[in-house]
């Protein structure tokens, strides 16, 4: 497909590199022409140097031969009028626009014909509703829905004395004592499809799929001790604070956030009249300390310093609280990132690019497209829900007689409200959903039929 990026940030960039990946044609639009010689030289794409709202750059772009534009600058306005401006010149042109400000929220919604928008991305939104994901289930470091909510696939930790040290697979449901299925191990920073003599080690990332209702039971088998979060520390009062804040109240959980920006914290008071706002430094050990750290039930650090978040949550670690999330903006090095103590990490920019990439891949096939894309592993696997249809292959035939492609697992059926993590005599029919990891990225898996060998 065509594919125009108007914005060559962090979003941007991100998506420039997966969606050329994926074998689409990219042209990326951006007023920083240092930026674009950048991308240019790493990935095999087309920059058009400009203001992306301008009728003659996006014609420059190729805008009436394109197929979809995504508008990622850092200013909603331009992101706005970079769509209106693209759509008009060709009508059948598919519009996604990252919208930030929660001001904008209702008349997007109700004038979304008229700026022609396809879709709508709110990075800090979509955060916030992870992080209030992981809040509600204190224990994971990750969790991703499917099949309506009824299947989860969640991501721990192996620490030193957990009971799923030193164990091998196959034994694992003595252990936890309900049915699961290890979909992906990330050991050393490689992810791997383990089969049942796999041994897990001190230090190894366990994705486990699960039906939600046995969730509890998982955590509680492996010792894992959780209460429900009542009161959260967030600190940094940015977007995503407001829209967590936002939602921890209508959870009934009691929050406070701590801001150095006095005119900010008085704004946010006003916009959240429930909410605790303090005005302080959270760098400085006597504040947290004051403000009930060592009480609290939850902390998440979302300052605008990768740096900061990281101190903080290692403080916060240190100091016994029992659950601890981390916004980081840059989640490159995740080697680093995973040797230290920082509880759940949560990258903004990498829920909006999967969301994206969802989209792409449904608008390449819009039949037998992903219902839902989630990128899981660090990047390294993917895991998809399909919907079984009339031409699927091997509909009713036990998944023991079918021979999947190699690093894929099918770790999920759902038969209407039913769901069940298969086995070797399992089957799945016309009108069921499948959930799939693929830990070989090499090949893009577009519809269920590209899993079968």
């Amino acid at each position: 497909m065509n594919i125009i990026i108007a914005g060559d940030g962090k979003v941007g960039s991100m998506l420039t590199r997966q969606l050329s990946a994926e074998g689409h044609d990219i042209t990326v639009i951006d007023c920083n022409s240092l930026v674009l010689q950048s991308s240019v030289e790493r990935y095999d794409v087309i920059s058009v140097h400009g203001n992306c709202a301008s009728m003659s750059v996006l014609q420059q772009a190729g805008v009436k031969e394109a197929d979809l534009l995504i508008a990622a600058t850092n200013a909603d306005e331009v992101n706005l009028l970079c769509c209106t401006t693209a759509h008009s010149l060709n009508s059948k042109l598919h519009t996604i626009a990252r919208i930030r400000n929660p001001e904008y929220t209702e008349q997007i919604y109700r004038m979304r014909d008229v700026f022609g928008l396809s879709m709508v991305i709110n990075p800090e939104n979509q955060a916030a509703v992870e992080m209030e994901r992981l809040l509600k289930y204190p224990g994971f470091l990750r969790r991703d829905t499917f099949a309506k909510g009824r299947t989860e696939i969640v991501e721990l930790r192996v620490d030193a004395g957990s009971k799923l040290c030193n164990v091998r697979l196959m034994d694992l449901r003595s252990i936890v004592k309900c049915q699961v299925l290890v979909c992906a191990v990330l050991r050393d920073g490689n992810a791997s499809a383990p089969k049942g003599d796999f041994v897990l080690r001190e230090g190894d990332r366990v994705f486990f799929t699960a039906l939600s209702q046995n969730l509890t039971t998982l955590l509680k088998n492996l010792g894992i001790l959780t209460r429900r979060v009542r009161n959260v520390t967030i600190c940094g009062g940015g977007r995503i604070s407001y829209y967590l804040a936002k939602r921890l109240k209508k959870s009934g959980i009691s929050t406070q956030i701590i801001d150095s920006n006095y005119d900010r914290c008085v704004e946010l008071a006003e916009l959240l009249p429930d909410t605790t706002v303090v005005h302080g430094d959270i760098s400085e050990q006597d504040l947290l300390e004051s403000e009930g750290l060592a009480e609290a039930d939850a902390l998440v650090t979302l300052t605008g310093l990768d740096e900061l978040n990281m101190i903080v949550s290692l403080y916060a670690t240190s100091r016994g609280v029992p659950q601890v999330i981390t916004k980081l903006g840059h989640a490159g090095n995740r080697s680093v990132i995973d040797s230290l103590s920082l509880g759940s990490v949560v990258c903004p920019r990498e829920l909006v690019c999967s969301n994206i990439v969802r989209y792409v891949r449904a608008m390449e096939n819009q039949t037998g497209a992903a219902i839902s894309v989630h990128t899981i592993a660090d990047g390294q696997a993917e895991a998809m829900e399909f919907l079984v249809e009339e031409n699927t292959k091997h509909c009713g035939k036990p998944l023991k007689e079918i021979r999947l492609k190699p690093n894929i697992l099918l770790v999920g059926i759902a038969h209407g409200a039913n769901t069940e993590i298969p086995n070797g005599d399992s089957m799945f029919h016309k009108g069921d959903t499948v959930v799939v990891v693929d830990t070989n990225r090499h090949e893009v898996i577009r519809q269920l039929n590209d899993i079968f060998a």
